[in-house]
């Protein structure tokens, strides 16, 4: 059997699903689960503290499906399939998604570090692939806050804002800003000498261990010089 605290928190997630947090009423949730007004007060402190933790369960579903996006290859790629995935689930839970990016008061959902933290992941990989034109930590940053702006635009005005084509130009211009992505900066030799200069002060300061499949990678490359079998310096 559930406990009042679990009543209260579904409660309040099922009136959530049609109905601005602003909107919902604590004898509306109290009825929906069962409980005497009291009970809020006794679990969560008031009803921003109920918020808060309704806030909490949802960025623990949104983190959830941020670690299912599956990673190829491409680094880059898989920014923008983070991108889409966070404007999916904003769309599809509007208004928890506008309680879990607003929040009101003094109280902060703890887990948006952890999505802070998923997404610079995302970020050094593609830092660590030579791909990145920004330090990774603005590159995060930049990147969270047009995504979330993009969402809160798209909900709060969606005849005007809710075109898909409008999230993916941002996320094109964002992400390209950051890594140079099908800009005219993209140049994969800068990439490659990005990778092996990171390599080579590593190994020479002993301040970053020698990623050898990245090395392994660059000498299968045509046109960097001083390689075995490319042209340029001559190889030993």
């Amino acid at each position: 059997m559930s406990t009042a605290r679990e009543r209260i928190l579904e409660a309040t997630e099922e009136l959530l699903a049609d109905k601005d947090a602003l909107a919902i009423s604590t004898r509306a949730i109290c009825d929906r689960a069962k409980v005497g007004m009291p009970e809020i007060y006794r679990q969560f402190g008031d009803k921003q503290g109920l918020l808060t933790a309704v806030a909490d369960i949802g960025f623990a579903r949104f983190l959830a499906e941020k670690r299912r996006n599956p990673l190829t290859d491409d680094p880059v790629a898989d920014l923008r399939t983070a991108w889409d995935s966070h404007v999916t689930f904003a769309l599809r839970n509007p208004y928890l998604y506008r309680l879990m990016f607003t929040p009101t008061g003094d109280a902060r959902p703890r887990a948006i570090e952890e999505a802070r933290a998923i997404l610079l992941k995302a970020v050094e990989r593609c830092r660590d692939a030579g791909r990145l034109r920004m330090p990774p930590e603005l590159a995060g940053q930049s990147i969270l806050s047009a995504n979330v702006g993009v969402c809160m635009m798209a909900l709060s005005f969606p005849d005007l804002f809710g075109e898909p084509d409008i999230s993916r130009a941002v996320r094109d211009a964002v992400i390209g800003r950051a890594t140079g992505a099908g800009t005219e900066e993209e140049d994969t030799r800068i990439g490659t000498a990005t990778v092996l200069a990171r390599a080579l002060l590593g190994t020479l300061t002993g301040t970053e261990p020698v990623n050898g499949a990245a090395l392994d990678a660059l000498t299968a490359l045509p046109g960097l010089p001083g390689l075995p079998g490319l042209p340029g310096l001559p190889a030993e």
